[in-house]
């Protein structure tokens, strides 16, 4: 479990560009000896006026980046027709995929 979150916390994320420990804690991820020894705890009102001006900082980046998802995306969209639910279209099964049916042999005695 702690390889897991050490994987997690040591990568940078694609929107923010900078590693998830970092946003959460506001310093580089650095590995102790001991891993497992507990360290001070925070206080709660430290942690939380924190953990606001971190969400703050990556809220501004991920509205940015959204916007610019948004504008690329945006430059091949076509206008659409309104549909009625009596209008008839063609679909096309080019990307569909279907299962294959299992085979039933049917024996005869």
């Amino acid at each position: 479990m702690a390889s897991a979150e050490f994987v997690v916390n040591n990568k940078v994320h694609i929107a923010t560009k900078i590693l998830s420990f970092m946003a959460n804690y506001e310093r580089e991820l650095k590995i102790k000896k001991n891993i497992r020894k507990r360290g001070k705890v925070e206080n709660t009102m430290e942690f939380v006026k924190r953990i606001k001006k971190v969400y703050k900082k990556t809220g501004v980046v991920l509205k940015k980046t959204q916007k610019d998802m948004k504008k690329q995306t945006n430059k091949r969209r076509k206008e659409t027709k309104n549909w009625k639910k009596e209008n008839r279209v063609i679909l096309s099964t080019k990307d569909l995929v279907f299962k294959k049916r299992p085979v039933i042999n049917i024996i005869k005695l």
